[in-house]
């Protein structure tokens, strides 16, 4: 797991420093998610998730954004109290990062680098686009934001083999 996607230095809504190396030998699901979104609903779905395959080796990560409508206006203490009360997830979130645009996070510019979507390798679409990372740090593939996180289970189910 030597790919430099694996290094990047991501911060956690806690503060805490972490890499996706720090879930290494796991399938991960990395999300942009909004609080206020038509799309927020699918915390619900993430967090199903996770709970069905964290002991199998996935590893749902939640990156709020409020780059697409102002759908994530709160900070880090707001945005992890709605999650919880809400949606009850225990999945980590990440401090609020940008997707796109020249202070997208490098940990975006990587996985649209290496999974375009419809706006090719510059954009994400809008929120709770999803990506899918294999156990080896490989971006497998991307999911649009209207695709329900219900629908990612036999990916899923097929990467953890």
């Amino acid at each position: 797991m030597s790919d430099a996607l694996l290094k990047i230095p991501c911060t956690t809504i806690k503060g805490e420093q972490k890499t996706l190396a720090d879930f290494g030998g796991k399938a991960l699901l990395v999300v942009n998610t909004a609080s206020k979104c038509g799309f927020t609903p699918q915390y619900k779905g993430l967090e199903a998730l996770w709970q069905q395959y964290k002991d199998k080796g996935l590893v749902v990560l939640g990156f709020p954004c409020n780059q697409f409508g102002k759908q994530e206006p709160g900070n880090e203490g707001e945005i992890s109290q709605f999650c919880e009360l809400n949606f009850g997830v225990s999945f980590p979130l990440f401090k609020k990062i940008e997707v796109n645009g020249a202070d997208a996070h490098p940990l975006y510019v990587q996985l649209k680098k290496r999974a375009p979507g419809v706006l090719g390798s510059q954009g994400i679409k809008w929120n709770f686009t999803k990506f899918l990372i294999g156990k080896d740090g490989k971006v497998v593939k991307r999911f649009a934001p209207l695709t329900k996180p219900e629908d990612l289970a036999s990916e899923i189910e097929a990467l953890l083999k």
